[in-house]
């Protein structure tokens, strides 16, 4: 990775900036922050701050469905790997993502009206809301385990005590010392600093236990329903060929991992841009050799060229932060 490695004498690297550039002159800056860490949470390189503190997002669905898989109940109401994908998901709410989404509580005996994830405006049902397979996998656990179905978006509900014990493990974080904030869906979400967040995605990468491994097989064999056509995460998995999973939370948080490497990456963007934190990615990616220069050029193609005559400009490289 020696094309990826800053300076080692520079005692801390500055963070990424993503500029907007309308013909030759910038209109727009976005400064970015990102880690690269391996499964024993040693960071490996780095742009920015590395503890800098995010709510994670929608980039927490893989471990909140965590006890969707680890119940069995995924496998009892066979769902599967479509089930486990769309539980994962912040779908654009096209019908064949409702579908899996609608198999999980029909084969759980439980009413689409469970639902808890808001109706999109202009749609007709939360079964288009983009959160609802990870809502729908909610319901289901909590029928297969006996807890309550009314309020299991309660952070004192057993199933959000389960996946903050699964994620403070994976971490090395109290439960009682998180920080737990509503998201846009109901569900709880939580503030950790990147370098956290991105050990997390090392462990779905690293994939060392059965639980991982369905999730992470499941989201590599299915780009489709992770977030729909032409959208980003499903871009660049669809390019990958099995090798990477991308996730996606809002105000500029996302993150990669490379299956089997055992290797995660989080970006977030300081002023939550989209285009910002896809720009990065890429940056990244190319960086640390990821893709293949053709998966790459179309991709850029897709997303650095805004509209004619406007393009966005990565600046910086990761380094080594000798803190």
């Amino acid at each position: 990775m020696s094309n990826v490695i800053g300076s080692s004498h520079r005692a801390k690297i500055p963070p990424l900036e993503v500029n907007l550039k309308r013909g030759s002159s910038i209109e727009s800056i976005h400064r970015v922050h990102a880690v690269v860490t391996d499964s024993k949470g040693r960071i490996l390189i780095s742009a920015g701050q590395t503890n800098y503190q995010t709510f994670i997002r929608s980039a927490l669905k893989p471990f909140q469905s965590l006890p969707f898989v680890s119940s069995g109940t995924a496998d009892r109401i066979n769902v599967g790997e479509k089930g486990i994908a769309i539980s994962c998901a912040s779908h654009c709410g096209q019908p064949y993502h409702c579908r899996e989404s609608f198999k999980i509580l029909w084969n759980s005996n439980i009413e689409v009206d469970s639902l808890q994830c808001p109706i999109p405006s202009g749609r007709n049902s939360p079964l288009e809301h983009n959160c609802s397979g990870k809502h729908a996998a909610f319901l289901a656990t909590c029928r297969k385990m006996g807890w309550p179905l009314d309020n299991y978006l309660d952070g004192k509900h057993p199933l959000q005590i389960e996946i903050i014990r699964r994620v403070s493990e994976l971490v090395g974080l109290p439960a009682d010392e998180f920080v737990v904030a509503r998201d846009d869906c109901g569900a709880p979400t939580f503030l950790l600093q990147l370098d956290q967040i991105s050990l997390l995605y090392s462990h779905l990468g690293e994939s060392k236990n059965t639980d991982f491994e369905q999730i992470s097989r499941s989201m590599i064999s299915h780009p489709n329903l992770i977030a729909g056509k032409s959208l980003f995460d499903t871009e660049l998995m669809l390019r990958a060929h099995g090798q990477l999973i991308s996730k996606g939370g809002a105000e500029g948080v996302q993150c990669l991992t490379k299956v089997g490497d055992g290797i995660g990456i989080s970006i977030k963007v300081e002023d939550g841009s989209k285009r910002a934190k896809h720009a990065v990615a890429l940056h990244l990616l190319k960086q640390l050799d990821w893709i293949t220069p053709i998966a790459l050029q179309e991709l850029e193609e897709k997303i650095l060229l805004v509209s004619p005559g406007v393009q966005l400009e990565v600046n910086g490289q990761l380094g080594f932060n000798l803190r």
